[in-house]
């Protein structure tokens, strides 16, 4: 697992899994819940399931046992196995970010470094747009319980 930081307003980590890319994206998109840190979430009533809908103009959604829902990534890159690019629509105070000039956006590679072998490379960038206290969510993001934990967990339940 390797982290870095391009510039101040920029969170990269990645991680590579003795899987081929298509498996890969696939397992990243599709089952994101099996992956994704359980209490990491937004929404106020205990998870039910988490949602990646498979395309552009689709979101990242989690669902509470109550049917309650909280959209708060948008996707707008998918092409699949090579990448997907979303928004993050969550603001400094770790809340539901509404207007789209406050939010960031993450992109994730595929990159087949062999056939049975991938390299997941995952950058969140743009930080600054979420406007005062930006520095909060890059702090969140780029420390060690956040994407780098997060491709961690990844890598862990894809075997």
């Amino acid at each position: 697992m390797t982290t870095e930081s391009q510039s101040p307003t920029v969170v990269g980590t990645e991680t590579t899994v003795a899987v081929p890319r298509e498996r890969a994206f696939e397992f990243f998109t599709a089952q994101i819940e099996a992956w994704w840190n359980p209490d990491h979430h937004l929404i106020d009533a205990k998870l039910e399931r988490m949602v990646f809908e498979p395309r552009v103009g689709g979101h990242i959604y989690d669902v509470g046992v109550d049917g309650s829902e909280c959209r708060w990534a948008r996707v707008v890159v998918y092409d699949p196995p090579a990448r997907i690019v979303f928004t993050w629509d969550i603001s400094p105070s770790w809340q539901l970010e509404t207007d789209p000039d406050k939010t960031s956006e993450v992109e994730v590679r595929f990159v087949e470094e062999e056939p049975g072998r991938t390299r997941v490379e995952l950058e969140h960038r743009n930080l600054d747009r979420h406007g005062e206290g930006w520095e909060r969510v890059r702090g969140g993001v780029g420390s060690p319980g956040g994407w780098p934990a997060g491709l961690e967990g990844f890598a862990r339940a894809l075997g």
